[in-house]
């Protein structure tokens, strides 16, 4: 397969990690970047035949010396390193910032950690739930009176990780264009998902939300905003957030006078709501707005989601392996992205080297 991708012809060694590193260099791949893979022997610990895809492996014990020389060329003949190890960790094997740096002035040095490079707990151990349990995030997610609920890894490993990372590392790329020269990208878990939170800032700060789970209209405590049990045990999604939406829903379901936004009514309208949808299948609301600007929509497993109709018609999966596949995202209408093959490191560094 010959890449066509937006980022064909950048070179990117990816070190191995978990989580959102490979997130990271999975998207880079798929836009046509030539991604080569150092891991040690046995892979990372953690494979995934998916988001490990378009990758060129290469296995190095990084603590010999004639492989870790090995590393350092592909860092010389490569645009981007991206590693996820604690701080420090680069450092000790020879492969920090500032010797890389220096054999290589236009290298685009990202890194993925959850607390920073620096810090009180920059040293320390973590996961997705701690990092964004600091920011806030963790805080506002779940029920009242009850602790809080993680939201599965996406919001910190992915959305303040491994998009932050890809988001710098092309901002660094972008001013290379202009200076020549590449640069460190510290990409922190934290400070990603503080970022995120800036919107809740802003409307808390306006006083247009709480936070607080009991009153927070994105977080479920809405009758209109949350998900509800249908007759066969399938939930389906509500997000009539507007009043001309929430008038349609309820136009729709012939719900009562006292079914309403209004705060007040939140508990009543809530117990309405339940009733009604625990009372037919899922299937049956589906169809029921069907078409309809109601802002309803069924709540898929991952493999309803591969052959849902919405998701079909968009080509938004792709067949790869035994199972569909995310295609690549975002879209690209003149150099579109693609699955990668998976290659042998040794070609792949060698033909950087001497071609």
């Amino acid at each position: 397969m010959t890449a066509n991708g937006p980022l064909t012809g950048l070179r990117f060694v990816e070190f191995a990690s978990i989580g959102p590193g490979p997130h990271c260099a999975m998207m880079f791949a798929d836009m046509g970047a030539d991604v080569l893979r150092i891991e040690r022997a046995g892979g990372n610990g953690f494979p995934n035949s998916i988001a490990d895809r378009g990758r060129a492996i290469l296995t190095l014990d990084l603590r010999r010396e004639e492989d870790r020389q090995t590393a350092i060329c592909a860092v010389s003949a490569s645009d981007v390193l991206i590693e996820g190890y604690r701080p420090g960790v680069m450092e000790r094997l020879g492969l920090g910032p500032e010797p890389m740096l220096s054999l290589n002035p236009r290298l685009i040095y990202g890194r993925m950690t959850g607390w920073g490079q620096n810090g009180p707990l920059a040293p320390t151990a973590g996961h997705d739930i701690n990092y964004i349990a600091l920011t806030g995030a963790l805080a506002a997610i779940g029920k009242p009176g009850e602790p809080a609920t993680p939201p599965l890894n996406l919001v910190g490993d992915f959305g303040g990780g491994s998009m932050l990372l890809a988001f710098g590392v092309l901002a660094a790329l972008y001013e290379r264009e202009r200076s020549g020269l590449g640069q460190v990208v510290d990409a922190a878990i934290i400070d990603g998902v503080n970022s995120l939170m800036s919107f809740f800032a802003g409307l808390k700060r306006e006083g247009s939300i709480s936070v607080e789970r009991s009153e927070n209209f994105l977080g479920g405590a809405a009758p209109y905003y949350r998900c509800y049990t249908c007759a066969d045990g399938k939930d389906i999604s509500i997000g009539a957030i507007e009043p001309h939406f929430f008038a349609i829903v309820c136009e729709k379901m012939q719900a009562p006078d006292f079914v309403s936004q209004e705060r007040e009514a939140w508990t009543q309208t809530t117990q309405w709501f339940e009733t009604a949808f625990a009372s037919e299948s899922r299937v049956h609301w589906e169809k029921m707005f069907e078409g309809a600007d109601a802002c309803v929509a069924p709540v898929l497993t991952l493999e309803e989601a591969a052959h849902n109709l919405h998701n079909v018609s968009r080509g938004a999966f792709v067949e790869s392996g035994p199972s569909p596949v995310a295609a690549p995202a975002p879209r690209f209408s003149r150099t579109p992205g693609a699955i990668q093959e998976t290659r042998r490191g040794e070609d792949v560094l060698t033909a950087w080297l001497y071609r």
